[in-house]
């Protein structure tokens, strides 16, 4: 997809017209072709280049005209975010550049005032970019009546300076901390993530306490989430929590500073101890974090998607799958929700989760819906995500009895994904894809002592112990079980099933 067609996919069908409206009001001549490129772009007729100009010689006036066509969009999609954020960033900034248009304009007093709100908004939110930004308009017209004094401003903007610096040298050790997870994700590499980190403090001599903000605190958590779930083994963090913990008890919420990171980490939290199986704790961190959604439509919005999906998880476990199920469709039915696509598509694959494991052939219509091809998964969902998906399509053709589409989507998920998964040592994967693949070639398989004793095997690897990896070998389990996969996997995580399957081999 190109570049414009990309873009466009931002806006709705008003905000198109919009847009067309934008170009008429910008266009100063009437032979100008780009809206007639935009309807063209718009039908994807590929024959656009002859439709628009009848030599190949105007090639390069082609290209120029997209050029055009794509600057406007942008400036488009600029001011439309500008005036729609309504969050308190782009208040302070609003009232920056009000400021600046007044001091040019020589209305200083209301000037100052408009600069002393957006300071305070600066500061609350920890804006230390745009705080250096005013600060120095301030500096700017320090001549001017109603100015501050010159050194109290001046104390202020060397001190912001300061903190500039420590989020700088913050936002790097994020940076060589997610570059380190892409190794570890992509290239299998083995890292230690507390190794990892104490290694990335000393690098960039950063001090404990500049760590322990909301900010800093909510990347760890996203860090160390992402590496728990490559790892399958959510016990590696549990240093980090416990931290994380600590720290959103030691803080009182300073008005409205810090909701966002504030939320997010009591949805890492929340997470954490779902997949370690402590229902309870993580539905008391979702209670925390539906509170604090409360407090602004924004928060909801971002965090409501996320913030289902966990509570669904909890229900489901909890043996309540009907509950979850009914969660998890409230969303998915709503048109008018403005989830984000990849939100969107973790709600469907759960719910086709739990349909499979309840042994309702409803998990068929719903991931016949997860449309977007494996690239777009890979890139926006992740490589983990993907393989799930894999292989939760297998399992579900192959559990209603579609055997053919069950044993193409394997062959084409090895051609696929082998490479990877031999190069990022994902053993558990290919072992257990070898089990599929026999109960799927021979059936009658799952009644040999031998089978049986394989695919219980799985549950002492390393990383079985997972909530997700469990549902994969429940399913195998119930293949010769008179129960659902869903059964099996209540049975598992209540440490009952587990002894009692090797008892019986």
């Amino acid at each position: 997809m190109d570049a414009i067609s990309e873009l466009l996919k931002l806006l709705n069908s008003n905000e198109k017209k919009l847009f067309k409206q934008f170009l008429k009001e910008k266009n100063t001549r009437t032979d100008v072709k780009n809206l007639a490129l935009l309807k063209l772009i718009e039908t994807d007729d590929i024959n656009s280049t002859n439709k628009l100009y009848n030599s190949q010689k105007n090639n390069d006036a082609y290209h120029a005209l997209r050029k055009r066509l794509q600057d406007n969009l942008l400036l488009f999609l600029s001011q439309k975010a500008f005036e729609s954020n309504n969050s308190d960033t782009y208040d302070a900034l609003r009232l920056v550049v009000v400021a600046r248009f007044l001091l040019e304009n020589d209305i200083p007093k209301i000037a100052f005032k408009c600069l002393d709100k957006a300071e305070r908004l600066a500061i609350q939110l920890e804006q230390f970019n745009l705080l250096n930004e005013l600060l120095l308009l301030k500096l700017q017209y320090a001549h001017l009546p109603g100015a501050e004094a010159l050194d109290a401003l001046t104390t202020r903007f060397t001190q912001n300076q300061q903190a500039m610096q420590r989020e700088a040298k913050l936002n790097i050790a994020y940076a060589f901390l997610r570059q380190g997870l892409q190794q570890i994700h992509l290239q299998g590499k083995i890292v230690n993530l507390t190794d990892l980190v104490i290694t990335t403090i000393r690098k960039y001599r950063i001090a404990m306490e500049e760590l322990m903000t909301y900010k800093s605190v909510y990347q760890i958590l996203f860090i160390a989430s992402e590496y728990a779930d490559i790892q399958r083994n959510y016990a590696l963090i549990e240093r980090f929590v416990a931290q994380a913990g600590s720290f959103i008890q030691s803080q009182s919420l300073k008005k409205h500073a810090y909701t966002f990171h504030h939320i997010g980490i009591l949805y890492f939290l929340a997470n954490f101890y779902l997949r370690q199986k402590d229902f309870a704790r993580s539905t008391s961190y979702l209670a925390a974090m539906a509170e604090l959604m409360a407090i602004d439509n924004r928060y909801h919005a971002q965090y409501y998607s996320r913030h289902q999906l966990l509570t669904a998880l909890n229900l489901f476990y909890n043996g309540r799958a009907d509950d979850a199920i009914a969660l998890l469709q409230q969303p998915l039915a709503d048109k008018k929700a403005k989830a984000k696509p990849e939100d969107t598509e973790d709600l469907r694959i759960c719910l086709a989760m739990f349909l499979a494991l309840t042994n309702n052939r409803a998990s068929l219509k719903q991931l016949s819906l997860l449309t977007r091809t494996d690239a777009w998964y890979e890139k926006h969902m992740g490589m983990l995500w993907i393989i799930r998906k894999n292989l939760m399509e297998i399992l579900v053709q192959a559990q209603f009895g579609n055997i053919e589409p069950a044993m193409s989507r394997l062959n084409s998920f090895r051609r696929r994904y082998n490479k990877y998964l031999v190069k990022t040592s994902e053993q558990r994967v290919l072992q257990f894809l070898k089990l599929v693949e026999k109960h799927l070639m021979k059936p009658d398989l799952i009644h040999e002592a031998a089978y049986r004793k394989s695919v219980l095997g799985l549950l002492d690897t390393e990383g079985s112990n997972d909530i997700f990896t469990l549902n994969f070998i429940a399913w195998l389990i119930a293949r010769w079980e008179k129960k659902t996969a869903y059964e099996i996997a209540l049975g598992i995580i209540s440490n009952k099933h587990h002894e009692h399957h090797f008892d019986n081999c």
